[in-house]
């Protein structure tokens, strides 16, 4: 298998008739999302071969169409949130440098306010024209596996946005052993949390496009209320979950499974942050025969390179893994002076290598030449590995353990500290829910944000019990919650802006 549009076609051919995409009262069957698709692709395997094309668009059912009418077209796709500030909307269009943006009706206006010199085109027009069987023909006969299927884009920290170039194969060779080791079938129903600029949501598209399953479009408003959320989880059946951590600990976080328990769920894989173990016993508690499965892996790897599936016999009270290598993914660790890490408990950076790996960051050599780099063990031979900045261990199961981010170590009072201990002692304390910590490098101070119904007085004096001196934090914040990013994790810049509160 060379291209993802052979997950569409087979699904097409055995579940025509069947629901591929639920959008909140929008539904399309299997046959009726490839109709589209192909008239899409049909207009821009006119316009243009492996280039890239812009989509200007809330995540739904449209959006889908453009990706894969992109894909037929022989071209790839990046997404471009219209939420995101104009600033950064603009950053990401120099660096993409298309000659065409997709839209729709209601973003149309915003999109010739900022790609008024590239071809606009409306999904809705788009989708009226004709299927042009011998372009795409063409196309598909033209492209190979290693050709980018997806430019993502992730926060640089030269300030600039890094597009993060994902290859058809790097998906086909995940999406193939993710779903099967985690056991999904056309019965699944999939319910997208993710931003579809955010790689998780990779998963949740392939893996419902190869097995015949069904997507559910999560609608973004009801993660701002857990009621509606879990009404609709409940009410659609959802059987699949791959969500991030903070969007499951806003369930647990306001009490929601006291409310209402989503017993059709089998199966939820979290990422993107650690999760706190208070939360996960909830979510186990209140589900005792779903599979919770921890999986780790940067948007450079292609969504993960590490899984770890919760044994309920065992309590993590240190912490909990993020486990073993995928499948035809190679995942070790290097130490400050690039040699590989093999025993127990010694600390170094997670590298992986294999098909996985990324393409490298788009029009960005610099950038690329820093992350993607030969394996320092290597001399013989061309061996890429990405080195993702995130820092693990082996336990004596020799699984691995996340151990925070280089750059969340923090050298404070003459002590090397790592910001990640202090949180997971804050979320030691019952009464404790969520816990941050960060760090002012120019005024010296530690900052503890929490969630929890304990006073500043009350929590310094447990937290004294649990740490030294000098990892204290120099100020404690209680808030009613954390500020959120799009992609689900804490927003730690926000959340700077709340040290003075």
């Amino acid at each position: 298998m060379y291209n993802v549009l052979d997950y569409l076609k087979k699904s097409c051919q055995k579940y025509s008739d069947k629901i591929a995409v639920i959008e909140e009262d929008k539904k399309i069957t299997y046959r009726d999302f490839n109709e589209y698709s192909k008239i899409v692709g049909s207009y821009i395997g006119t316009k243009c071969f492996n280039e890239p094309i812009i989509i200007f668009m809330d995540k739904g059912i449209d959006t889908l169409i453009a990706f894969f009418g992109v894909i037929y077209g022989g071209c790839f796709y990046s997404l471009i949130n219209p939420e995101l500030p104009e600033n950064r909307i603009l950053q990401i269009k120099s660096v993409i440098n298309s000659k065409m943006v997709i839209t729709d009706d209601e973003h149309y206006e915003l999109a010739t306010k900022y790609f008024n010199d590239l071809e606009i085109n409306k999904i809705e027009d788009l989708k009226k024209g004709k299927i042009d069987n011998d372009i795409l023909n063409k196309c598909y006969e033209r492209h190979i596996d290693c050709d980018p299927l997806y430019v993502n884009f992730t926060s640089g920290s030269t300030g600039v946005p890094k597009g993060v170039v994902i290859s058809h194969r790097s998906v086909i060779d995940f999406i193939d052993v993710f779903t099967n080791l985690f056991n999904f079938d056309d019965e699944d129903i999939i319910g997208n949390q993710a931003p579809f600029d955010f790689d998780v949501s990779v998963k949740d598209i392939f893996s419902a496009f190869k097995m015949g399953a069904t997507l559910l479009i999560i609608p973004k408003r009801y993660f701002s209320n857990p009621s509606l959320l879990l009404d609709y989880i409940s009410e659609n059946k959802i059987t699949t979950m791959t969500w991030a951590v903070s969007a499951l600990c806003l369930i647990t976080t306001f009490h929601g499974l006291d409310y209402k328990v989503p017993t059709t769920v089998k199966k939820i894989l979290f990422s993107g942050e650690v999760m706190p173990l208070k939360h996960l016993k909830i979510w186990m508690e209140k589900l005792p025969k779903t599979t919770f499965v921890n999986i780790y892996g940067p948007t450079e790897i292609t969504c993960n390179c590490l899984y770890y599936v919760i044994d309920r016999n065992k309590n993590y009270e240190d912490k909990i893994p993020v486990g073993k290598a995928f499948p035809n993914e190679r995942v070790f660790l290097l130490d400050d002076d690039g040699h590989v890490v093999t025993n127990q408990n010694k600390v170094g950076e997670i590298c992986v290598s294999g098909t996985a790996l990324g393409l490298g960051y788009y029009n960005n050599v610099k950038q690329t030449n820093e992350h993607f780099v030969q394996n320092p063990n290597n001399s013989l031979y061309i061996d890429m590995i990405y080195r993702t900045g995130d820092l693990g261990y082996y336990n004596e199961d020799d699984d691995i353990v996340f151990n925070g981010r280089k750059d969340f170590q923090i050298k404070y009072l003459g002590h090397r500290i790592e910001l990640e201990e202090i949180e997971k002692s804050l979320m030691d304390i019952d009464e404790v829910v969520r816990s941050c910590c960060l760090f002012d490098e120019d005024k010296q101070r530690l900052y503890g944000f929490y969630i929890g119904d304990i006073s500043k007085k009350d929590l310094t004096l447990k937290l004294k019990q649990l740490l030294p001196v000098y990892m204290m934090p120099t100020k404690l914040i209680k808030l009613d919650n954390f500020p959120i990013t799009k992609n689900g994790k804490i927003d730690r810049k926000e959340l700077m802006k709340l040290k003075e509160k």
